[in-house]
């Protein structure tokens, strides 16, 4: 096991961009997510995967509330899809969303997504058709893995889950607390069974590739268990996926940012309180401290 540091990631770098003028040398991420009652997890991935320095950002979202995000995140394309009565994304709209997939280095999947079943079968379409793409299943787009891990096979390498306890023990068929009592064996169960890079979350965080490598990062802090605050974890390595990190590096970078942004806010605010949102306006900052070192 390796211990997330300053000097392990100054070892691992993320993929330069110096003198490209372009945003498209930076990647295009599609987020797909929110529904008509938690539209807030879209947008704090999105607004991530560009703090993580994606060039540029698509929104894929309930119809209802596409706009609305348009508007909270004017550097995005909002894209509104057929949704459901329960208020989610409808399993058609996976026809679209595959066309937007085309034009995109990541995808971020399944943040803020609320309807259990429509989010199962829209899952089940894209991934099941989906070409070559790095991707991020999160929250609710991991329920599909437990009955079909198959869905994964073809895409293998390209994977990052971010599953906390009760995500992974739906997705493994066991307890809760069989998870908590051992997260780091759960995780490298289930990175070595879907041939994923698993971020196991928590108190402290596990990161587990394929082959079993182990990454563990636990400088953070409590005021990271707030809501939203996974969203933000997903989008950011979308985000860094989409700049072009591998996998494994995405994650490691993502975790270190996100935990690193949360001791600064409790310097700066106290323990608790502080919102998932204000985590990204100190993302940038830690990440230029990080590769200028």
């Amino acid at each position: 096991m390796k211990h997330l540091t300053p000097a392990l990631l100054r070892a691992e770098p993320l993929p330069g961009h110096e003198g490209a003028g372009s945003k498209e040398a930076r990647g295009t991420v599609l987020v797909v997510g929110g529904s008509v009652s938690v539209p807030g997890g879209a947008l704090l991935a999105g607004v991530a995967a560009l703090r993580a320095g994606a060039g540029r950002l698509q929104i894929a979202t309930c119809r209802t509330v596409a706009p609305m995000l348009g508007l909270m995140v004017p550097e995005c394309m909002a894209v509104g899809l057929e949704e459901t009565a329960e208020g989610g994304i409808a399993p058609g709209a996976a026809e679209a969303l595959l066309r937007l997939a085309e034009r995109a280095e990541a995808l971020v999947l399944g943040p803020g997504m609320m309807d259990r079943a429509a989010t199962a079968a829209l899952v089940e379409a894209v991934l099941d058709q989906l070409g070559d793409l790095p991707m991020v299943l999160d929250a609710g787009a991991l329920d599909v893995l437990a009955e079909r891990p198959e869905l994964l096979r073809r895409h293998a390498g390209r994977v990052v889950l971010t599953p906390h306890t009760g995500e992974m023990a739906r997705l493994l068929g066991v307890e809760r607390g069989a998870v908590e009592a051992d997260k780091l064996g759960h995780a490298r169960r289930a990175a070595a069974a879907l041939q994923a890079v698993v971020v196991m979350k928590g108190a402290e965080t596990e990161i587990v590739s394929p082959q079993g490598e182990v990454w563990r990062f636990d400088g953070g802090t409590v005021g990271l268990a707030t809501s939203g605050s996974g969203d933000t974890l997903a989008g950011l390595v979308g985000g860094l996926l989409a700049r072009g990190a591998p996998p494994a590096r995405a994650a490691m970078w993502a975790v270190y940012l996100h935990g690193a942004a949360g001791v600064r806010l409790v310097e700066r605010d106290g323990g608790i309180g502080f919102l998932a949102r204000e985590l990204l306006d100190e993302v940038p900052r830690v990440m230029g401290e990080l590769c200028r070192a």
